[in-house]
């Protein structure tokens, strides 16, 4: 699957600790929540500055004329072949929520999505009420399926808006229209109580007040949640080859401080880096991550994190479609599976949680780790000294030093190489 969050910091390579995290054995008493994210590799067209594993739809054959569509049912098939393959992984554990993300899910259609979710009900223990979420794009043929996806089970929404803005939008690549993007809204507030809205700021040519403005459009629908990212250039996109001009530091600051402001004269707790939510709205599966939880990902280039008794595994499935489809046909969706090594777990754990506001309770990191806060107590302290998180009671959170200075503060959990 993609990153776990839009909002991005600088890659860090854990590296060999010494202290008694390098040496400890871990073993796990008890499993953390469970979540489940199912990935879908197609796009209408590509973004410039999208480094997920997305894919521009296949070729419709010789009919040059006849627009391009998924392979939706060998796909939903080969999706339901890898969660069979993986569930002596997870058997007997309950599943808290599921994300639909890609790419965009929402070029499905809804029989494909119920059939999905029939498929997943089947197999899984999934809470009751569990919160699922499907991602969509404003356009006008996926807003047009909103309402199936609702009857499918969809009952959390999260359309990529990114901007209300024409001009900005152009710069974006975006598919969708200002026009699309507002009526996509409006479409998804008439048949879901729960959607989040997925805006960038820090665009081309941006500025604080036109950054505002597209917070104050999204304010008008009253969305339960939204999502803030800063726009940033990433490695092997059209925008790293060649390269926007964006605003300076400076203003991109500017602008992230103007957001929080106006987000929290609205009513929105800003509980995560990029995440502001209305009360009893927050993303429920995205928590699980920052709270290093566990997940199952299945679907082309879907990643995994999951804890057994001994250790704690990773997994990364075949990335292109094709080669997913071909690889779960033979009874081998993995590409890649190995057991995080426990000095590496701290850092691990760290990249999550200190991302939330709030930060986490201390039992939390031994209930995730199996490792005792002590094997970590040298590097809080140096970080509380620098001013980067505060600790009151058995509350560990980020400064707002530590949330400017995310990727150094993280530093602080990595040890040099010998």
């Amino acid at each position: 699957m993609p990153e776990p969050w839009r909002g991005k910091v600088i890659p860090l390579i854990p590296a060999p600790r010494s202290g008694p995290a390098a040496r400890r054995e871990i073993q796990f008493r008890t499993p953390p929540p469970l979540s489940l994210y199912v990935h879908i590799p197609w796009c209408v067209q590509k973004c410039p500055y999208c480094d997920f594993n997305s894919h521009p739809l296949p070729a419709s054959g010789t009919d040059v004329q006849a627009p391009a569509v998924i392979p939706e049912d060998d796909y939903l098939a080969a999706l339901v072949a890898d969660l069979e393959c993986a569930l002596p992984t997870i058997w007997g554990r309950r599943v808290d929520s599921v994300f639909l993300g890609g790419g965009t899910p929402s070029l499905l259609s809804g029989d494909g999505v119920d059939h999905l979710l029939a498929a997943l009900r089947s197999r899984l223990p999934l809470l009751p009420n569990a919160e699922i979420t499907l991602e969509a794009n404003p356009a006008s043929a996926e807003a047009g399926k909103f309402a199936a996806f609702r009857a499918a089970g969809i009952n959390r929404l999260s359309i990529g808006i990114q901007s209300f803005n024409p001009r900005h939008l152009k710069a974006l690549g975006r598919a969708h229209d200002a026009r699309q993007a507002r009526q996509a809204v409006a479409t998804a507030a008439s048949h879901f109580a729960n959607f989040n809205l997925d805006l960038i700021y820090g665009l081309p040519g941006q500025s604080v007040t036109e950054a505002l403005a597209d917070i104050d459009a999204a304010l008008s629908f009253a969305p339960p949640h939204l999502s803030c990212y800063q726009l940033t250039i990433e490695a092997n996109t059209a925008f790293a080859a060649s390269p926007p001009t964006l605003p300076d530091p400076d203003s991109c600051a500017d602008m992230q401080d103007a957001i929080e402001s106006r987000l929290a004269a609205a009513g929105y707790q800003h509980y995560e880096t990029s995440a502001f939510a209305r009360a009893g709205h927050h993303c429920q599966h995205n928590l699980n991550y920052w709270q290093f939880g566990d997940y199952l990902g299945i679907g082309a280039g879907a990643h995994s994190k999951l804890t057994l008794h001994d250790r704690v595994l990773r997994q990364m499935r075949w990335k292109r479609p094709e080669q997913y489809l071909a690889q779960v046909a033979a009874g081998k969706p993995l590409q890649e599976e190995f057991a995080v090594a426990a000095r590496d777990l701290p850092f691990e754990f760290m990249l999550n949680a200190l991302r939330l506001l709030q930060g986490f309770d201390a039992p939390l990191f031994e209930l995730r780790t199996s490792l005792p806060l002590l094997s970590i107590e040298r590097e809080l302290r140096q970080a509380e000294r620098d001013g980067l998180i505060e600790r009151q009671l058995q509350r560990i959170a980020p400064s707002d030093r530590g949330r400017r200075f995310l990727n150094q503060l993280l530093e602080r959990f990595l040890v040099e190489r010998a």
